[in-house]
């Protein structure tokens, strides 16, 4: 401690109410630095608080230089822009804003400044900091209050700290009419709402204000002011929280997600900003205050917290329309199931076509991209028509039923809550079985047939021995099959973001009532066409976008892979089954003996298992965090569903 005393005589021995305003400001960080120490504890930092305040107090000569130096250090900075600004993103733009978070990160900052907000992120840099500060008691900030207590009073006869946190309320209030009448939330709060309550915020503020600055002091006419203003204030917030709902129905915008969330945080900074000023001890609600803004310092200079915001907003834009469309694909009854069985029969027959088709593109010899590209477009034409026709590929389902999943996660607080989801996850374990069983247990056979028959037609088989033998060594489970079958889960999710963000766009931008009402299209088309145009889009736009970037996905990476040098491949299951079937056949019955065979055949279950758990695994993230759905929920959740697998295992397999 007596070298610590020593450094504080050494500090305070520098401090100058005359200096230029880059040596004041360096002064001012050198005096924060000496309270952190070395972030050994915010404890420690609050004795250095304590033994700073002793050493001050005990000499009135110093007292006034450090109050001389307040006075010059608060008419050189202007404070009300940090009390109303600090922490808000002023733009929408990911890259932007993430450009002006690496500039900060990496160029440094000058305390040669004016600006309240860069001196504020050097002097207050981090999380350590709004620790010790939210420690300090109230004889602590008596005493920092009556240190800095600033002699000079506007005109009114008011503490000149009052209008500065008064005017910051008036620019946050400012930002807030402003958002409220802008046209993307004006046209979609809810006409139920008080939607005017925008209209007479700034003159109840007016009304606070002029009661607020009355001298004599009617604290009667205050009280009502104050209830008046945070009142409408509420109802502001509560007229912006309508347009949530009409996101849910008509679309998810980033654009609007931010407004409203900066639009709430707002409001909650002019209520920290009104506690210091009705307040009878301000002291404690502006260390609050301070304590607040070094946490929104560091979440606005986190590249880390902009990441996660970024990616949430997606997440709900992407997850709600995917949640519609994955409800489709869970049973939850014996009747239910067999119709999943049979329609996953019937895209396992259509998909033994596909596969016929992508060996006769191969055996035209095109070069590696053009091969991709009309595997690609023949594999979109195929999934297509298997939605088209009713029918079901099972890898597809993974990925849009996790966000209908995780749709019920949004009450999930109490144990009958956690028990109906488990009893949900029973009903999309059984309906991925099904489908797969479904696809698989026909696209062999019918390749099987397919194969017989174009040997019968063509009088040689499907393949040649070489290309059979290369068909079963590429797809055994000794080679890196596995970690193929997982890089095509992550395609089969890619392929529902890509199907979310679609009909999350075609929602937004209601281009089914444009299809459905626009004049030209309804003069080319006629209006009982156009109708009809716009309710199929409506109906299958997602699943025609999923169904073509995959179908592409899966044939181009691999050309593209190539081209890098990767050597990376598709292991799709039901494709995967229709080829190893096609090499079969075209072998003979001598494959029979083959290892080769049984290895390849050994891997059909794991590239089923892997396809469908890492394409939902990353959807079920992706959801949960849109619903926010916390640790401690997830964590009884995965508890209640190893539960139900110790007690009844067969309900993840067949239905009751």
């Amino acid at each position: 401690m007596a070298a610590a005393s020593l450094d504080l005589q050494g500090l305070l021995a520098r401090l100058d109410p005359t200096a230029d305003v880059a040596q004041r400001h360096i002064w001012l960080i050198d005096l924060f630095d000496w309270l952190r120490g070395d972030r050994a504890s915010p404890q420690a930092a609050v004795g250095r608080v304590s033994l700073l305040l002793d050493a001050i107090e005990a000499r009135p000569e110093l007292q006034a230089r450090l109050r001389a130096w307040w006075r010059a250090f608060t008419q050189a900075v202007d404070l009300t822009a940090l009390l109303a600004d600090y922490g808000f993103a002023p733009r929408t733009a990911f890259v932007s804003e993430l450009t002006e978070r690496l500039r900060r990160k990496i160029l440094p900052g000058t305390p040669e400044t004016t600006d309240a907000s860069d001196l504020f992120r050097m002097v207050l840099p981090g999380v350590f900091d709004a620790g010790w500060i939210a420690l300090l008691d109230e004889a602590q900030l008596a005493r920092i209050g009556a240190l800095l207590a600033d002699a000079a009073v506007d005109d009114d006869g008011a503490p000149r700290w009052r209008h500065t946190v008064m005017d910051a309320v008036t620019y946050c209030s400012s930002q807030v009419v402003a958002a409220g009448f802008s046209p993307e939330l004006r046209l979609r709060m809810s006409a139920a709402s008080e939607s005017r309550a925008f209209h007479a915020l700034m003159s109840d503020l007016d009304a606070l204000r002029e009661q607020m600055f009355r001298s004599p002091r009617d604290e009667q006419a205050l009280q009502a002011a104050f209830v008046a203003f945070r009142d409408r204030l509420d109802a502001c917030r509560a007229s912006a929280s309508s347009v949530y709902a009409h996101l849910e129905d008509n679309g998810i915008s980033v654009g609007l997600v931010f407004r409203l969330r900066q639009l709430r945080e707002r409001v909650l900074r002019i209520r920290e900003l009104l506690d210091c000023l009705m307040s009878a001890t301000p002291a404690p609600s502006v260390a609050r205050l301070v304590g607040r803004l070094v946490l929104a310092g560091g979440e606005r200079n986190s590249i880390r917290a902009l990441i996660a915001s970024n990616s949430s907003m997606l997440a709900a834009k992407v997850t709600e329309r995917s949640a519609e469309t994955g409800e489709h694909y869970i049973t939850r009854d014996r009747g239910s199931y067999l119709q999943m069985v049979r329609k996953a029969a019937g895209g396992g027959a259509l998909t033994s076509a596909t596969v016929l088709l992508k060996f006769g593109i191969y055996a035209l010899g095109l070069s590696a991209f053009w091969s991709g590209l009309w595997s690609g477009l023949m594999y979109a034409a195929s999934f297509v028509a298997i939605q088209l026709l009713h029918l079901t590929l099972a890898t597809k389902q993974p990925a849009m039923t996790a966000p209908a999943m995780a749709a019920r996660l949004r009450d999930i607080k109490t144990d009958a809550a956690v028990a109906d989801f488990v009893d949900e996850v029973a009903h999309l374990v059984r309906s991925q079985v099904a489908a797969v069983l479904g696809n698989v247990g026909v696209v062999v056979p019918a390749m099987l047939a397919l194969a017989l028959l174009v040997q019968f037609a063509l009088g040689r088989p499907l393949l040649d021995a070489a290309h059979a033998a290369a068909t079963l060594q590429s797809l055994s489970l000794l080679g890196p099959t596995a970690l193929f079958a997982g890089m095509t889960g992550v395609l089969l999710f890619a392929a529902s973001i890509i199907a979310g963000w679609t009909e999350n766009a075609f929602v937004l931008h209601r281009l089914d009532s444009a299809m459905r009402y626009n004049p030209r299209i309804g003069a080319f088309l006629g209006a009982a066409r156009a109708r009809r145009w716009a309710t199929f889009m409506r109906t299958h736009i997602s699943g025609i976008a999923s169904n073509i970037s995959l179908g592409l996905m899966l044939g181009l990476l691999p050309a593209f892979a190539g081209f890098f040098g990767l050597g990376l491949d598709v292991r799709h299951v039901t494709l995967s089954a229709g080829q190893i079937a096609a090499a079969a056949a075209s072998t003979g019955l001598a494959v029979l003996q083959q290892p080769a065979l049984w290895w390849a055949v050994a891997a059909i279950p794991v590239i089923g298992a892997l396809n469908v758990s890492v394409s939902f695994y990353f959807a079920f993230r992706l959801a949960l965090r849109a619903h926010s759905v916390g640790l401690d929920d997830r964590a009884r959740i995965r508890s209640a569903i190893r539960a139900r697998w110790r007690s009844r295992p067969i309900s993840f397999f067949l239905p009751a």
